[in-house]
């Protein structure tokens, strides 16, 4: 199993700073990137691109946009969904229900990715086809406050359609060198219908 997005498809990252989830929303981003071009939509206006090269987007693919205007974050988005086949987007806070349902419509329809990154608060449900709820983060190496930095587990709750309707806990471990990965032993395979 590995986590990547899906033309049409809308993707949930949602938790609090600090977990992680903007480097695995990168690791999502460098499949779509490539293909051709790929936006990241910044609303805190403090991105940085050496990230996304880090996880294999190549600079000449990655476009950023600021917007922090949440009254024009909607359209800002629906542009780039128009005409840009994967869309990674930081949420304001204050975006309505509706604005969202619109907004994954337009995905499915333009078959553009779209992963959405709230900047407070969740997503509503039955937008994504898959969300991912950060939990926990451990990181590997310093002891006490000392040493070098050799990696990061951080563990996700997995919802939505893209997990065949079943809640799941996994794993994505980083080294920092490539791309983040799905740890194989947590990931399971989707359930299959009975016949009969």
């Amino acid at each position: 199993m590995h986590l990547a997005l899906e033309p049409g498809k809308v993707v949930g990252l949602v938790g609090p700073p600090g977990l992680g989830l903007t480097r695995v929303g990168w690791s999502m981003l460098a499949g779509p990137a490539r293909a051709g071009p790929v936006v990241y939509l910044d609303v805190r206006g403090w991105v940085n691109p050496l990230a996304a090269w880090e996880s294999g987007i190549s600079p000449e693919r990655l476009i950023i946009v600021r917007c922090a205007d949440r009254l024009l974050w909607p359209k800002t988005t629906a542009a780039l969904l128009e005409g840009i086949r994967a869309v990674y987007a930081e949420v304001p806070v204050g975006v309505q229900e509706p604005v969202f349902r619109r907004l994954a419509a337009l995905a499915r329809s333009r078959r553009s990715a779209l992963l959405l990154r709230p900047l407070g608060g969740d997503l509503p449900t039955g937008v994504t086809y898959l969300r991912l709820q950060g939990r926990e983060v451990v990181w590997e190496g310093p002891d006490a406050g000392h040493g070098r930095l050799m990696g990061r587990r951080l563990m996700l709750d997995a919802s939505g359609k893209g997990m065949s309707g079943i809640e799941r806990v996994i794993e994505v471990e980083d080294d920092g060198t490539d791309v983040v990965r799905v740890v194989s032993r947590l990931a399971v395979a989707p359930a299959r219908r009975a016949a009969g």
